[in-house]
């Protein structure tokens, strides 16, 4: 927690200094209004008939409620804004660390959890630090002040307002150790209701389609009663407290004045002594009363002050867990960095070469390639099939560093990949997911997303729609370039996504294509028209393919094929024919003997 605070910088550290100046002169008045209840008490005990001194008594207590509430605004303004820019500082500092993330710190902490850390869990914060600038600081204050006022006063009357205090902490550990593990267990149930409604919304067809709305209500329902009966243990917990304050308060109070009256009754009036001596008891009597009940004012601001302590202890173990989480995100070991060298590095032009590579994913028994080598010159076309499962995407992903190497080195213009800055790498690199992802904008801005090498025009990102075969879908949408995508492309086909995609990766003008089963949503005939505008038109460009259609990539200059991991064929379409029996046998699969010639 302590170490997130050190967002807290500049401007806000002086507004945070600002409040603690003003709180403590909102405790200086507050507590001043005690001493002339003492003098009003003393007026009356002295049955005096002058109105004015008491106007002037309740003018002084209305001056400092008055200036002591205005000070409460102030800081209640200041905390407020300082909170606001902790939560904005923290939002950005984790957003930030999560966009350098890879695929495998994705994995580790789940999407679901990432959206729950960069919002629920920075409210949490924001909560306690808007609440503590106002009550953590305003309690010690309170209740160190309180405790020197009444000292020296009556050791009777003392030794009750600690017993009073005592008991309040005691109460207040005791369930802060029966509460604080359910505080923990909250926000990971949180994350589970985050991630059930995601599942619900992203596959609404799926649902739909299944009759499964039953099955996920139930998902739903048992997340959902988890996180209530945990919430609802810990504030049926935290609801014993403020009975336990009330109580306690009022027992003091009562305590105070019922020992007070018996000091009080203990001050003998002599009336056959002395007039002198007689009256010095009678004012001894009235000053007592008046302490008395100056004291049970400054209890009461003690007990009040342990109060807006417990009001911050209530909230602090889930804003720990929250805290907890955060710096698990911040402080997390990223896999993948970049290095120092820029484009003019590069040996080559459009090169790709594995040598020896192998990869393991993290936490996995087995590497889920080995050993694989191979070269592609600039303007060839090499492509990758293998069985669902084989690691063809595991392997093409590695030239776009979604994960690095365990072994070997993937070389792109015969520089490791690693060695690259990532803008110098991006920069060569055209890449197509396997999933084809879409963000809330115009398709013109879809397209020219991002930054590039090359200034991108108006006619380069026609000329990539054209490419990519979906000039004629734009060119009917209303607004055609301008038409809006809605969010995560739903307003749109499948195919229609990946050929925005594709045009997507073409307007950068990179060395190198790399297309991850890029295709499977395209029917053969824009398949096909699609291949030879790409040969036609970027003859220079270096394509890398994974495909599952023999007929995508068979007339490739580099087929690889992979089986468990392992290159166990590199060669042209005929070769593998001939030489690859797991080549041969996909091929059959697909095509007969005829058509693949």
């Amino acid at each position: 927690m302590f170490k997130l605070l050190g967002n807290i910088k500049g401007r806000d550290r002086l507004m945070a200094f600002l409040c603690l100046a003003l709180v403590a002169g909102q405790v200086f008045f507050d507590l001043k209004m005690p001493d002339y209840t003492k003098e009003i008490t003393l007026l009356i005990s002295m049955e005096s008939n002058f109105i004015p001194d008491y106007l002037m008594a309740g003018l002084k207590m209305l001056l400092c409620a008055l200036v002591s509430a205005g000070f409460t605004v102030v800081v209640g303004y200041l905390a407020a804004s300082i909170a606001a820019d902790f939560s904005f500082n923290v939002r950005e500092q984790v957003f930030s660390k999560v966009s350098a993330f890879g695929s495998g710190e994705i994995k580790k902490f789940s999407t679901a959890s990432l959206i729950t850390r960069t919002t629920n869990d920075i409210t949490q914060i924001q909560m306690v630090i808007a609440m503590g600038l106002q009550m953590m600081i305003k309690a010690p204050i309170m209740a160190g002040w309180g405790i020197i006022k009444i000292v020296g006063k009556s050791w009777q009357l003392s030794a009750l307002t600690a017993f009073a205090v005592v008991v309040l902490l005691l109460s207040i550990l005791i369930l802060m150790l029966i509460l604080l593990p359910k505080f923990k267990l909250v926000q990971t149930q949180v994350d589970d209701v985050n991630r059930v409604t995601r599942e619900n919304l992203s596959g609404l067809r799926v649902i739909h389609a299944f009759n499964a709305e039953k099955y996920q209500q139930n998902k739903f329902e048992q997340a959902n009663d988890n996180l209530t009966r945990t919430q609802m243990f810990t504030m049926r917990g935290m609801a014993f407290l403020f009975p336990i304050m009330i109580f306690v308060q009022s027992a003091l109070s009562l305590a105070i004045y019922w020992v007070g009256a018996k000091l009080i009754d203990n001050i003998s009036v002599d009336l056959s002594s002395s007039m002198e001596a007689a009256m010095r008891s009678v004012t001894e009597r009235a000053d007592l009363l008046g302490d008395v009940v100056v004291f049970n004012s400054y209890a009461l601001y003690i007990i009040m002050s342990f109060v807006m302590l417990l009001a911050i202890f209530m909230m602090w173990p889930r804003a720990q867990v929250s805290a907890n989480r955060i710096n698990e995100v911040i402080d997390a070991d990223i896999a993948v960095n970049e290095g120092n060298l820029n484009e003019s590095a590069a040996k080559e032009i459009g090169t790709v070469e594995f040598k020896n590579v192998s990869f393991r994913y993290p936490d996995a028994s087995d590497d889920c390639l080995k050993n694989i080598s191979f070269k592609v010159e600039r303007g060839e076309t090499i492509a990758f099939i293998g069985a669902t499962g084989s690691g063809k995407s595991s392997l093409i992903g590695l030239v776009a560093r979604l994960y690095d190497a365990t072994g070997g080195e993937v070389l792109v213009d015969g520089v490791n990949v690693k060695d690259y800055t990532f803008k110098a790498l991006y920069n060569k690199l055209g890449y197509v997911t396997q999933k084809a992802i879409l963000f809330s904008d115009t398709i013109k801005n879809n397209i020219a997303f991002g930054e590039s090498a090359y200034d991108i025009t108006e006619q380069d990102i026609r000329d990539a729609v054209d490419i990519a075969q979906a000039a004629e879908f734009v060119s009917n949408a209303e607004g055609e370039l301008d038409s809006k995508i809605s969010q995560g492309g739903t307003n749109v086909s499948g195919g229609q996504k990946q050929r925005l995609s594709i045009a997507r990766a073409i307007v950068r003008k990179p060395e190198i294509l790399i297309f991850d089963d890029s295709f499977s949503a395209l029917d053969y005939k824009t398949d096909k028209a699609l291949r030879k505008r790409i040969e036609k038109d970027l003859k220079d460009t270096t394509c890398m393919i994974v495909a599952q259609r023999i007929g995508t990539i068979r007339n490739a200059d580099k087929i690889v094929v992979i089986d468990n991991g392992e290159a166990v064929g590199i060669g042209t379409h005929r070769e593998l024919m001939d030489n690859c029996s797991v080549y041969r046998e996909i091929a059959l699969s697909q095509l007969s003997q005829s058509e693949l010639g």
